[in-house]
């Protein structure tokens, strides 16, 4: 079962359970889903789902750690609310040892000697780590080992 049928069906389920936040979180996975389909005029594959889950997991951490700044709690709560909901969908997350690992193949992969390789790395690792991994930490790491 694709990720977006797993959320339609749990979108139904919400709705018979009467459970207000939950199918609101669902209803706004599905919304934007269905808005990078239409403005790219494609239909959206499990890899491209875990792409905009991703980005919308990566929006609500931002917005918890600026609305704790200002002192929102109420802000807070709501968002981690919707990050509960919206993080069973995504893949499971890989361990430091897993993606040294992966960084180490993508190293030898690529033949990086310098900082300059750091693109054809990031380029090789992307698709093995989305959703599974935060690329901030991960470029980091990269940086460290080629610098």
């Amino acid at each position: 079962m694709s990720i977006k049928d797993r959320l339609q069906q749990d979108m139904k389920d919400a709705m018979r359970a009467r459970d207000k936040a939950r199918l609101s979180t669902i209803r706004l996975i599905l919304a934007a889903i269905k808005q990078r389909e239409v403005d790219e005029r494609i239909e959206l594959d499990d890899a491209q789902v875990v792409a905009v889950l991703d980005k919308m997991v990566k929006q609500r951490r931002e917005s918890i750690a600026q609305f704790g700044q200002a002192g929102r709690d109420d802000l807070v709560a709501q968002e981690n609310s919707e990050l509960e909901v919206i993080t069973p969908y995504m893949p499971a997350a890989l361990s430091a040892s897993e993606i040294d690992q992966l960084v180490d193949a993508a190293l030898a992969a690529t033949g990086a000697a310098s900082i300059r390789d750091m693109g054809k790395v990031m380029a090789e690792l992307k698709p093995q780590l989305a959703g599974r991994a935060d690329m901030g930490a991960v470029s980091a790491l990269i940086k460290a080992r080629l610098g």
